[in-house]
């Protein structure tokens, strides 16, 4: 931290924090232990105490050590959207000594393949209604075992579960045909570990936790390496900051996924670390049935992203809710735009705090104080963490000039697996994580950030590399030069534009692109626009594609003129 921003700290936030625990498995059955008869999560109507939280976990690990045969530190991937059976599945991974690998359940199988083959993952957990993308990718991995759920897995009425599986299966058709044999079911995953004793397993602080992938600047995402001392102590860091405002019988309201890091951290492993109830909102986008779920019983935090506070209060029913009980709405992932901010304020008379971090920080990094006035900074580095800003010569710079982010503390990554390059360049000898953030430190010790350094889109918190989307759109005949930009949207904080140059005699569309993309990519790794160029692309002496030269000439052409 800077001098400045340590005298400005809020009073009960120390300077410095220890990890509370050496596991986040010794943290969480602490948390069994102390609040076990109060709710751990619910999700569609369904609660799940501390204590049942506990049992199906241990069960869960038994079959991975017994039925799976895991060694500590193997990798287990999970591929599900919020639902109850993520915690479950989390923390037994962590009960036998397995390192978790998350992965994005909307993507498709190119992606899906990429990461379960780079981080050698031996098990997956899928919900099945995305188990068909798995399926073609299986033998170039390195998985000896899927285990699939359906939604209504963990009703506690199996006659309830079974009609909620059956409606979504054939009346709601969210289920496609799929055929995995081998594949086991989550229940009888459960049934297996019980009849086998679970054998405690002593985690070290410096033992992998996750691998949580990250896009790059170029190229396919990248594994961060996150210790479970990285995120106990970004726990213990978030914590001081936020930790004051909660109480064990609290509500929160989850409804960014559980597999990006920001929820992973703000909501699923801290309201467990503060005994807090978790509510999972499975699909946030069906904003009528997120709002019925607000209004039925009080919540006391919340966390989001720009885009989904808009999508929020663009609802009429909205302002039927009862924000009395309300008392922290952090914002992260992507900035919150200040006139959405402004309107946020003025219909729940709770101001958006809005915060800042990065995967490679496991992800907290810096924070504004939770009651202050909504400024457009993302406020002072948390406790334990030094940031400064640099020049591209590495000098550390003066207050109030731009320069890139970088950030020090006990919560840095402990580099990409398997990528020792791409570490040093991420990393410097001293332990600086070089952001690829372009930013200023302001006369109150406050970071301000103002533009990106590296090449990744944004798009409603998720990070897209254009390296990624650019060899899908490379694959099409026709196509000789393809760049893949972000431009500005006041909904979602960045689209993805492709920029490309045809070969002669070859005629393809803009439907044609956009259509191919959606095929092999997520949603919000898809082109929105496509841009023709009639002969080439802003290169660089050695034939690199100028992407911050390409976006400048595309917000020209839109009249933004963002330089």
């Amino acid at each position: 931290m800077t001098k400045d921003s340590q005298e400005a700290y809020p009073s009960y936030v120390p300077t410095t924090v220890t990890r509370p625990f050496d596991s986040l498995g010794e943290l969480f059955l602490d948390s069994v232990n102390r609040y076990q008869n109060r709710i751990a999560f619910s999700c569609l109507d369904q609660e799940l105490s501390f204590f049942e939280l506990g049992e199906k976990a241990k069960k869960f690990a038994s079959f991975l050590q017994n039925d799976c045969l895991l060694e500590p530190q193997d990798r287990v991937a999970i591929m599900l959207p919020n639902v109850s059976q993520y915690p479950i599945v989390l923390f037994g991974i962590f009960l036998a000594g397995g390192v978790v690998v998350n992965l994005n359940p909307m993507d498709k199988a190119s992606a899906i393949q990429h990461e379960l083959a780079n981080s050698e993952a031996k098990v997956v957990i899928v919900l099945e209604n995305f188990v068909h993308e798995l399926e073609n990718i299986l033998d170039q991995t390195k998985l000896e075992r899927v285990v699939l759920t359906s939604m209504g897995d963990v009703f506690k009425s199996s006659y309830k579960g079974f009609w909620v599986n059956f409606y979504l299966r054939y009346f709601k058709k969210m289920v496609p045909v799929w055929h995995t044999p081998g594949a086991i079911r989550f229940r009888e995953a459960l049934r297996l570990g019980e009849q086998k004793k679970y054998q405690p397993i002593k985690t070290s602080p410096e033992d992998l936790a996750f691998l949580q992938f990250t896009s790059g600047t170029t190229g396919r995402p990248k594994a961060a390496m996150l210790t479970h001392s990285n995120m106990l102590f970004n726990l213990a860091q978030a914590g001081a900051w936020v930790g004051h405002l909660f109480s064990p019988q609290d509500r929160v309201i989850t409804p960014l996924p559980l597999y990006h890091i920001f929820s992973l951290l703000a909501n699923c492993l801290m309201f467990v670390y503060l005994g807090a109830e978790n509510c999972l909102i499975p699909n946030p986008r069906d904003i009528p049935g997120f709002i019925k779920t607000l209004r039925k019983k009080p919540f006391v935090g919340l966390t989001g992203v720009n885009t989904l506070f808009v999508a929020l209060m663009a609802d009429p029913n909205f302002k039927k809710i009862n924000f009395t009980a309300l008392k922290l709405v952090l914002g992260g992932g992507m900035g919150v735009i200040p006139v959405v901010a402004a309107q946020w304020q003025k219909m729940t008379g709770v101001p958006i705090c809005q915060a800042y971090g990065l995967t490679e920080a496991s992800p907290a990094v810096c924070i504004n104080p939770v009651d202050s006035p909504f400024d457009g900074t993302v406020g002072y580095p948390i406790s334990s963490t030094e940031v400064g800003i640099f020049n591209d010569d590495g000098k550390k710079l003066s207050m109030g000039e731009p320069g890139e982010l970088w950030v020090r503390g006990p919560q840095v990554m402990k580099g990409y697996f398997k990528n020792d390059e791409a570490t040093r360049e991420t990393i410097t000898p001293e332990g600086w994580l070089k952001t690829g953030d372009i930013a200023i430190l302001n006369s109150q010790g406050k970071v301000k950030i103002i533009d990106r350094k590296k090449d990744i889109i944004i798009v409603s918190g998720f990070n897209v590399s254009p390296g990624e989307v650019e060899s899908i759109i490379s694959e099409i005949p026709g196509v000789q030069e393809v760049g893949v930009i972000g431009m500005p949207d006041e909904i979602h904080g960045e689209q993805v534009k492709a920029c490309v140059v045809l070969k002669f005699g070859f005629s393809v569309t803009e439907a044609e692109i956009k259509s191919y993309c959606h095929e092999r990519l997520a949603a919000y790794k898809s082109p929105k626009t496509v841009s023709f160029y009639p002969e080439s692309l802003p290169k660089s002496q050695v034939g690199k594609i100028l992407h911050r030269e390409l976006r400048k000439l595309e917000l020209e052409k839109s009249g933004l003129n963002k330089n």
